[in-house]
């Protein structure tokens, strides 16, 4: 086992998981104490995950004057089109009814207790995420306070520039720290999720398969919805980028996202194609593309949407209009402090459904099929960042002509063989 990759074993795990689950059925809820703690790693390590990340992805911006004029362009658009694959999402989850394949009698056997989500409002809601006491937020665990502090330190010390290198150098060694971290911690996902499959087989039954095959299916037309709705949109009309050589050029880039399940794992591709291939000055693409791979996460913004109205339908909880729209709000928060890293969708996922006040049992059955929603959620995050950057190179005509590229080509590649390296 320890020969194969993460993906293969978490799928093997789940395989020998399910089959154990069909065999044993209840009597195999003994290993639920696994699983339990499975979960509780990962929820161990989202808040410090998130601070550092959040800070770090702030303060490399490095100059301020640059974060004014290029970054209010790069930020609004990926905020908009977070907001917007969230819509999609929620748009597609509520048309295809991805959790109506379950009968809430399977459901409350858990033991989890099922409650509604609280009432929110716009305000509530803007004034809870600013904390009161920073330490407080932390040690509780509250995700929006977190982000909105660590949004704060992170400006401030794009200010301060050099007069903090050794609050920066430490914020840099933190998140380091904390990637290693969720490595460790994903070492052990194939015992979690074979614990984990193994009881929710137990203890719902083999028709579980039916409502997550719906689950994946609803996934991936989310994904190509925002594609076929939104990008396309962008790349037509205000990249004016012709479609035929915007998709033959980002083939290379979706090949290794697949693979990776990582932004940040392909972001030296993402640099190289957007660079030599679309002929955007490095200017600008050296400063948005390592952003957007650390807050642009539109693929797990249209996995958030879906994942909600899932468990919402499956738990019979109905969630209004009015807290979908909210939801909207919440999700452009979270996918904004998502590091682009794999697996990362499990960790705040499951953040997401305590802050909606959703049962969170589901998700041992959704991680054991996390890779193939990974896969289409990451190739949609990078393409979103390529999309945004190519739309303000237009806006702000910072495309190289064809001399200037071919002088940056000679002084980019040695960088590149080094990332092949």
């Amino acid at each position: 086992m320890k020969k194969l990759n993460l993906a293969t074993q978490v799928l093997i795990a789940f395989v020998i998981g399910t089959v154990l689950g069909i065999i044993f059925q209840k009597d195999i809820l003994f290993l639920q104490p696994v699983g339990d703690i499975f979960l509780r790693l990962i929820q161990m390590i989202v808040v410090p995950l998130i601070f550092f990340s959040i800070i770090g992805g702030i303060a490399n911006i490095g100059d301020i004057r640059k974060l004014r004029r290029i970054g209010s362009k790069v930020m609004g658009f990926y905020v908009i089109t977070t907001i917007l694959s969230t819509i999609i999402g929620l748009a597609v989850a509520n048309l295809m009814q991805p959790g109506k394949g379950f009968s809430a009698d399977q459901i409350v056997a858990t033991g989890e207790p099922i409650k509604e989500a609280d009432p929110m409002t716009v305000g509530g809601t803007i004034l809870s995420m600013i904390p009161s006491n920073p330490l407080h937020a932390l040690s509780e665990g509250n995700i929006m306070q977190v982000i909105v502090f660590a949004a704060f330190l992170g400006i401030v010390m794009t200010i301060l520039g050099n007069k903090v290198c050794t609050v920066k150098k430490f914020v840099e060694e933190g998140t380091l720290i904390m990637f290693k971290l969720t490595d460790l911690v994903m070492k052990v996902t194939p015992l979690g999720v074979l614990a984990l499959a193994a009881c929710s087989v137990g203890e719902y039954g083999t028709a579980m398969f039916s409502a997550l095959g719906m689950f994946i299916l609803t996934h991936y037309v989310g994904a190509f919805s925002v594609i076929v709705l939104l990008y396309l949109f962008i790349i037509k009309v205000i990249a004016k980028v012709p479609l035929t050589e915007f998709f033959r050029k980002i083939v290379s880039i979706w090949l290794v996202a697949f693979s990776t399940t990582s932004s940040s794992g392909t972001l030296p591709v993402s640099l190289k194609v957007t660079e030599e291939d679309f002929h955007v000055k490095s200017e600008l693409a050296s400063f948005s593309l390592p952003l957007g791979a650390t807050i642009n996460m539109n693929g797990i913004a249209v996995y958030y949407a879906v994942t909600i109205i899932f468990v919402s339908q499956i738990y019979g909880v109905d969630l209004t209009l009015g807290q979908q729209a909210m939801f909207i709000f919440l999700t452009t928060l979270i996918s904004i402090g998502t590091p682009g890293i794999p697996a990362s969708g499990i960790v705040l996922a499951i953040m997401l459904l305590n802050t909606m006040g959703l049962p969170t049992a589901i998700m041992g059955m959704i991680v054991g099929i996390f890779r193939p929603i990974d896969m289409i959620h990451t190739a949609l995050n990078v393409t979103g960042d390529v999309v945004s950057t190519l739309a303000v190179a237009r806006m702000e005509n910072m495309f190289q002509d064809e001399s200037e590229d071919a002088s940056s080509q000679l002084i980019a590649e040695p960088a590149f063989e080094h990332e092949k390296i």
